[in-house]
């Protein structure tokens, strides 16, 4: 399906893809650690609506 070329190339991308974004992400942690306060609040309220979404679901499958 994909050459052996195609494949090296994706994972030397992700590879490279990721090692830069955590770069990033530290150098930008130490410049915009004020920002960045209060937002586990917003993950944890992501959380809890997927959780209701899925136990919705499992109610409404019953």
């Amino acid at each position: 399906m994909f050459s052996t070329g195609q494949i090296y190339f994706a994972v030397f991308f992700i590879l490279t893809f990721v090692i830069t974004m955590i770069a990033v992400y530290r150098k930008d942690l130490k410049v915009m650690k004020p920002f960045y306060k209060g937002t586990y609040w917003v993950l944890i309220g992501f959380i809890v609506f997927i959780g209701l979404l899925f136990l919705i679901k499992f109610i409404m499958k019953e």
